[in-house]
């Protein structure tokens, strides 16, 4: 049997859609939807419950949080997997690239962890999702981009490539054993390109203006620093691609989607 955590954010909504009616298949949230397994990683007590019987454990990151929050998570997770008996854990993680920005530790904190766990193991580490352009980089009033990308390129990749993957590798997980996957996009975007695609004029700011910004938004402590540092080390020319060797092609067998469609097709439905 697969568990699939977080199935109520947005990854793991596509992930569910891709395995919706298999029978050797179980859905799990801590928002208690009708037809999951309760799986709080906050709440460890409710995992011994969740983990019944499961073969296969495709971990979605529980990555909103501190760090030391996220990495409780993580270890409540992998250690209620081990004492259940569940055979492989595959892991959403980040990008080999993404070590520059301040939501990296957790993640690196787990694949350890998973490396030292009594279970096989396959660690995805997902590029930033083309959608995530969204919130760095959709047009103010004035028509202008002015999120500080400065001249780099972020190497973004559709969420929904990155859903197929995880589905392909979780369910026939034993040929991924113990390899770690790379998975960004191929054709990395700057700030003129995206505002080139929206027609709009691109005008980047400085990094304490989006700080100040965020701040004002009533964004929770945590995420200024989580933003404002993929701006600078996307601006700082550490998200292009070109530090990771990328298996995306690969895993889906396929042309990947295009990652400024992606982002065009979200701004402009709100």
């Amino acid at each position: 049997m697969l568990l699939v955590t977080g199935v109520s954010g947005g990854l793991g909504r596509l992930v569910a859609e891709r395995l919706a009616g298999r029978d050797d298949v179980v859905l799990g949230t801590r928002a208690g939807l009708p037809g999951t397994r309760l799986v709080d990683f906050d709440e460890p007590g409710t995992l011994p419950e969740a983990f019944a019987g499961v073969d296969t454990l495709l971990m979605i990151s529980a990555g909103y949080g501190e760090d030391d929050t996220v990495v409780a998570r993580h270890e409540a997770a992998v250690s209620a997997a081990e004492a259940a008996g569940v055979g492989h854990i595959v892991y959403t993680s980040l990008s080999g690239d993404g070590d520059h920005l301040t939501y990296s530790l957790p993640h690196r904190w787990t694949e350890r962890r998973l490396q030292r766990s009594t279970v096989d193991w396959t660690v995805l580490r997902n590029g930033l999702y083309a959608e995530l352009l969204v919130w760095l980089a959709t047009p103010d009033a004035g028509n202008r981009i002015t999120g500080p990308l400065g001249e780099g390129r972020l190497a973004a990749v559709a969420r929904e490539d990155l859903a197929e993957i995880a589905v392909n590798v979780a369910t026939d997980p034993a040929p991924h054993a113990g390899r770690v996957y790379e998975l960004v996009g191929e054709r990395p975007l700057g700030g003129a390109d995206l505002a080139r695609a929206l027609e709009a004029e691109y005008v980047p700011g400085t990094l304490a203006e989006a700080r100040a910004t965020l701040t004002a938004s009533g964004a929770e402590a945590f995420q200024v620093p989580m933003l404002t540092s993929t701006y600078s080390a996307t601006a700082h020319g550490f998200m292009d691609g070109t530090g990771v060797k990328n298996d995306l092609r690969e895993l889906l067998g396929r042309e990947p989607l295009d990652a400024l469609e992606v982002f065009t097709a979200a701004v402009r439905q709100g």
